[in-house]
This record gives C-alpha cells, sequence and structure tokens, in this order.
C-alpha cells in the first residue's frame, strides 16, 4: 500500500533547503501517531516527507536515530513546558504544582507521538546520552516542585526528595499513559485525567503530612 493510501495520510509542510531535519522529524511524528515508533521505515518518513530515499541519512544513520531525535526534541519541549507550568513555585507551591500536573497530561494529550517515543524502552541507546540530559531538566522541574512541597514539614519528617520526585513522576506517567493519551480509557471513567491526578495527589501528599490534615510519613497511622 502507497504511504498516500493511508488512512488519515497528511503530507507534512514542503522541504526547503535547510529544514530537511524538522520536516522529516514532523514526518515521524505522524508515522508514529498513526502507526506506533516502530511501525513505519525511514524510506517512508522520507517519502511522508518529499524528499528522496537516500536524503534522511544526511541527518540519521537509520530509523530508530530519527526516533531518538523526535524523543530528544520531545524530552526539550515537556521540560519547558513544565517549568512555565510550575513558574518557580508562584503564587503559591500548591497551586503552582496543580499547575505542573495539568501541564504534564496535556503534554502527553497534546503531542502523543513525542510522548510514546520518549518512553519506548526499545529504543534505548540510541542518543541515549542527549535524551538522558534533557530528560532530567523535566525531572529536575518535579524535583523541585518536591523541594517546595516538602518545606511544609518539619526537617527531620521530610521523606527523601528524590524518591517522592520518582513518586509524583510515576502517578503523572500512569495516568497521562492510561487516560490522557487514550479517548476510548477516558470515556469508561466518569473523572477527567485532571481530577483523577489531583485527586491521587491529594492522598499521596496527605499521607505525608504535607497537606493539612495529613500524618507525616513516620507517624501514626489515621484511625479507620
Amino acid at each position: 500500500m502507497e504511504l498516500s493510501d493511508r488512512p488519515g495520510w497528511r503530507r507534512p509542510r514542503s522541504y526547503h533547503h535547510g529544514n530537511l531535519k524538522e520536516v522529516l522529524l514532523e514526518a515521524a511524528r505522524k508515522l508514529i501517531e498513526q502507526h506506533g515508533a516502530l511501525g513505519f521505515s525511514l524510506t517512508e518518513a522520507a517519502r511522508l516527507a518529499g524528499v528522496s530515499p537516500a536524503a534522511p541519512y544526511r541527518h540519521f544513520r537509520d530509523r530508530d536515530a530519527l526516533l531518538a531525535e523526535v524523543a530528544r526534541v520531545g524530552f526539550e519541549r515537556f521540560a519547558a513546558r513544565l517549568d512555565l507550568a510550575w513558574n518557580n513555585g508562584v503564587p503559591t507551591p500548591l497551586s503552582a504544582f496543580e499547575n505542573l500536573g495539568r501541564a504534564y497530561l496535556a503534554f502527553a494529550r497534546e503531542e502523543p507521538a513525542s510522548y510514546a517515543v520518549m518512553f519506548e524502552s526499545e529504543l534505548a541507546g540510541n542518543g541515549e546520552a542527549a535524551q538522558s540530559a534533557v530528560a532530567e531538566r523535566a525531572f529536575d522541574v518535579l524535583n523541585r516542585a518536591a523541594v517546595a512541597l516538602c518545606r511544609a514539614l518539619p526537617e527531620s519528617e521530610r521523606p527523601p526528595v528524590k524518591l517522592l520526585s520518582l513518586h509524583i513522576w510515576a502517578m503523572s506517567h500512569g495516568v497521562a499513559t492510561l487516560f490522557a493519551q487514550s479517548g476510548r480509557q477516558t470515556a469508561k471513567v466518569p473523572m477527567t485525567p485532571e481530577d483523577i491526578l489531583e485527586s491521587a495527589m491529594l492522598i499521596y501528599l496527605k499521607g505525608l503530612g504535607i497537606l493539612p490534615g495529613g500524618t507525616p510519613a513516620d507517624g501514626p497511622m489515621p484511625a479507620p
């Protein structure tokens, strides 16, 4: 089947001298949305981009290298979006934290191709150092949020910040993967992904004693 015969096919913006790399990335994102990260070839990406089969090799040694660059650029945009939402904890760490969660889910929903490739384990090793550097930037935003939230606790009762950051990332990723990227899944649940994540975070932060009415993690559990 020709690529142009596939359902939902759309040609990316025209190729002009100097923007070959960007056009190929755009073509790759469209193909990922339609067929998954591993469901197309570099030749198909070139065809959708409107360039010769040999043209992609000016920038990418193979399809996986192209996907690794999609992931790296995705992490850059992801980190920038999270940082903007966190806004240095303004006006309050809690309200900024809520904005951070919404921004996380919005990115996963609005850029599903990038998000899927960013966490595709089969692509490990392709541009790993560059991906790790930008992924660390995204994690740093979560880490700064965790530090700010922990200030509500006495120093002796604060949980390990990195562990707290990982828990936040795990919950956000779980909700994003299960609901924010899938309209079919969301339709089966009488809550929005944002409501699900917010309620999960409230329960978690209360359990740590960070929110009023909660109990520090190492303190006694409330009576049932």
